[in-house]
């Protein structure tokens, strides 16, 4: 990726997938805006409530799980609690077992031509549920993942 790819900074509109979540008090850190860490816990439950809801994924039951191979964040603005938020999910690369993630943290009411206020990038390789060995993504997740390009 060429260095000017990397300091890209989106715009709204360039996330298929907007999925609203909620600042918490606890969420703020001592300079008064949301902790490095809770944007991952937001993506991560971002993601993981959208394959729940489009491919009634159940990560306690299914064959093949997601993994997290890979995560990255760059953050461009400040967000703070009380907030309500937007992930912004879009599918970059879906491979054989693996589907790279481009995501977004946002403020609930931006416009499309709006930046975000973080970028990240969200590796899942799909594994066998008990050998953990890498197994090719469900069909189902597949259709789910190249609708979100």
């Amino acid at each position: 990726m060429t260095e000017a790819a990397e300091r890209h900074v989106p715009q709204v509109r360039e996330f298929p997938v907007a999925w609203p979540v909620a600042t918490r008090w606890t969420d703020n850190d001592m300079f008064g805006h949301l902790n490095n860490s809770v944007y991952y816990a937001l993506w991560d439950s971002a993601i993981n409530a959208w394959l729940a809801r489009e491919i009634d994924a159940d990560p306690m039951t299914d064959a093949a799980i997601p993994l997290v191979a890979e995560s990255g964040c760059r953050y461009v603005g400040e967000l703070a609690y009380p907030a309500d938020l937007v992930v912004g999910i879009r599918a970059d690369r879906v491979g054989g077992s693996s589907v790279t993630f481009a995501l977004a943290l946002y403020a609930a009411g931006a416009g499309p031509e709006d930046l975000v206020a973080a970028v990240g990038r969200w590796v899942h390789v799909y594994v066998d549920r008990v050998t953990r060995r890498p197994r090719p993504i469900p069909a189902v997740a597949r259709a789910v993942y190249e609708a979100a390009r």
